[in-house]
């Protein structure tokens, strides 16, 4: 799959489900699974790299998988338990309904939940999403560079 069939494809799903900004959606998604080559996003259809709550969401299974986080100034390895969706719009919607979840902890979210751009919505996100300090500007830089995708009809 080519990175613009990619985002097409991502940007539907997102859209399916309900998810604001589906565009920039797509683009974060682009960039937590790989374009879609991560065996995160292979084996389990998560796009985000959501890990599994407690309890577990209903209706979806727990992939152990490892994983690299930004903590205490530095990149480390570790072991994580991640949801295991079963379609990409199924993910997709699971993220926005975890944005609403925790939304009071999490003023980021809040804030993003209140966006009134796409960019808003990226920064604010970011600020609690992952643990990449530069994962804004990444996703930023992503739809930039390939926004004009999203004015093309999808492919099959």
């Amino acid at each position: 799959m080519t990175h613009d069939e990619f985002l097409q494809q991502a940007c539907a799903a997102a859209r399916a489900a309900g998810h604001i900004f589906p565009e920039f959606a797509a683009c974060e998604a682009a960039l937590e699974s790989a374009w879609g080559m991560s065996g995160l996003a292979i084996k389990a259809n998560n796009l985000f790299g959501q890990k599994q709550s407690h309890p577990p969401l209903e209706g979806c299974s727990t992939l152990s998988m490892p994983t690299r986080e930004f903590l205490h100034g530095s990149w480390v390895n570790v072991q994580a338990s991640w949801v295991e969706f079963p379609d990409w719009q199924a993910c997709f919607a699971a993220r926005m309904e975890l944005l609403r979840r925790l939304c009071q902890c999490h003023p980021g979210y809040l804030a993003a939940l209140s966006a009134t751009s796409g960019n808003e919505f990226v920064t604010e996100v970011s600020r609690n999403w992952s643990t990449d300090p530069q994962r804004a500007g990444k996703v930023l830089s992503l739809y930039d560079n390939h926004h004009k995708v999203f004015a093309k009809p999808a492919t099959a």
